[in-house]
């Protein structure tokens, strides 16, 4: 925490002046509401105590106490005993005032004219800021406190942070990974997709979209051709953009991507198999080997995100990497879903050569994934606790989506909802007329989150009556009545139960 009497902190807030009209109190007080409201001074961070304060400025002690007292008396500031003088909280919490340039900042470089990847140009995240202040929260990608295993998230943390452990991993790896949890991801995740690896074949990156950037920037350039499916994953599709590759869509049906309407001349194949996103639907085995046979008849490679993956799976299918015997396939797998989306940690599979090229790559960009995250992930997957949370994440998940889908039945009969197992979220479709962007702010209002399904699209004319419904981070009683007050919010009045 800065030190209240580091005048380094303090010299800039401060300018007063005996020529101004106004009196020194005047002048101290309107220094400190400026910082305050721009948002310059942190609510854990101390004022300068009266004393240095005054002797800061060349002011009688009491104008400081004055200018102090008024401050806490219109809210700006609160006193706390022997701790000094704080921004009041409540004063953060409102926006902040528009940012006034000053003169000298009339010819502030245009960083965006100066830009060589227009990465702000990009369709933005879903924001969900707080959705977990929200009743209803029908959002993807998120995690329930509830089920996270925060007693064995611990413990291995604290096993991680033993004197040989930091030994171990403190050290600069270059652009190594631990070798427990490389060891782990071949032992105890891959197989679950039928991938058997070496060791030389899997790097650990820092999450799904890490690694995909990563391969964008290796093997793509201006012009590459990426087909990918349509619906698909929006992030994946603004990173391929970002090198500057062409998209080209291709239709998704019940059976997961048309293969028939995948284009000879595309270079890279983008797709989601073991659940398509954001539909949920699995590529057929039909589809898996058709892919694959004109991968290698047009010299493609295919880029396989294990999307939704990890979860136990009534009748799982081969991931395309167990099948792929030409090396084409490259494998990008994430814990996001599983352990926790803020852990960021994922990994890809692919042949030795590439993964040699994506090491060298990475250490210019971070060198390696924190070592400590590693060590801690690698203990959790050796003791068993990731088995353990699979079993008990796949239960619950699949109660809750059967739960979903007879809501949805009783409540919302007229969507239309994809029947596939599996999976943490579920992809509807309105009927003709709707707009989900405008039953979204409606269903806010109601405390219920949903997420509107046009930003799955790579067309002009966005469809706008699909949204996805994710089942991660919501009760299993919240469900139901999620769903009535959805139902209310697109106009319907909900049937007695």
């Amino acid at each position: 925490m800065p030190q209240r009497n580091d005048t380094a902190i303090w010299s800039g807030l401060f300018r007063i002046s005996a020529e101004s009209g106004q009196t020194l109190q005047a002048q101290i007080r309107q220094a400190i509401v400026a910082a305050i409201l721009d948002r310059q001074i942190a609510a854990s961070m101390p004022l300068p105590s009266c004393r240095i304060l005054a002797e800061k400025l060349g002011v009688a002690r009491g104008t400081v106490v004055l200018a102090f007292q008024q401050l806490v008396d219109q809210g700006f500031l609160v006193a706390r005993e022997r701790r000094g003088h704080f921004v009041n909280p409540d004063v953060l919490a409102t926006p902040a005032k528009p940012h006034q340039k000053a003169p000298d900042q009339a010819n502030e470089i245009d960083w965006k004219a100066r830009r060589q990847i227009a990465a702000s140009d990009m369709p933005p995240p879903a924001k969900h800021e707080n959705w977990i202040k929200s009743s209803y929260p029908f959002v993807y990608g998120q995690f329930d406190p509830a089920l996270f295993p925060t007693a064995e998230w611990r413990e291995c943390n604290r096993m991680a942070l033993a004197v040989l452990e930091i030994r171990n991993w403190a050290s600069d790896m270059v652009d190594r990974d631990d070798p427990l949890l490389i060891e782990q991801i071949q032992a105890r995740l891959l197989p679950r997709r039928g991938i058997f690896a070496n060791p030389d074949e899997i790097i650990v990156t820092l999450g799904a979209q890490n690694a995909l950037y990563m391969l964008a920037s290796l093997l793509m350039t201006k012009g590459s051709k990426v087909a990918m499916e349509d619906p698909g994953y929006p992030d994946a599709r603004s990173i391929f953009r970002l090198a500057g590759a062409d998209i080209q869509p291709v239709p998704v049906d019940q059976s997961g991507i048309v293969t028939s309407s995948i284009p000879n001349d595309s270079g890279f194949v983008f797709v989601t198999p073991s659940h398509h996103c954001p539909t949920m639907v699995p590529l057929s085995a039909e589809r898996r080997q058709d892919l694959l046979a004109r991968a290698n008849r047009h010299n493609q490679i295919i880029i396989e995100d294990g999307y939704d993956s990890q979860l136990l799976d009534e009748a799982p299918q081969q991931s395309l990497k167990s099948l792929d015997r030409s090396g084409r396939v490259i494998y990008v797998g994430s814990m996001s879903k599983t352990l926790a989306p803020g852990l960021r940690l994922g990994y890809i599979v692919a042949s030795a050569g590439l993964i040699s090229e994506l090491r060298a790559l990475r250490r210019f960009m971070l060198r390696h994934p924190p070592a400590n995250n590693q060590r801690a992930v690698a203990l959790f997957l050796s003791l068993g606790h990731h088995e353990a949370l699979v079993r008990r994440l796949s239960s619950a998940f699949d109660e809750r989506r059967k739960r979903l889908v007879h809501a949805i039945s009783a409540f919302l009969p007229e969507w239309r909802s994809t029947d596939s197992a599996g999976g943490t979220s579920l992809w509807l479709e309105g009927p003709r007329g709707t707009d989900s962007r405008s039953l979204a702010e409606a269903a806010a209002s109601r405390s219920v989150i949903i997420e509107p399904g046009d930003r799955f699209f790579d067309r002009t004319e966005k469809p706008s009556r699909f949204m996805r419904l994710g089942i991660s981070s919501i009760a299993l009683q919240h469900i139901e009545p999620g769903i009535r007050e959805l139902a209310t919010a697109a106009g319907r009045r909900p049937a007695a139960a």
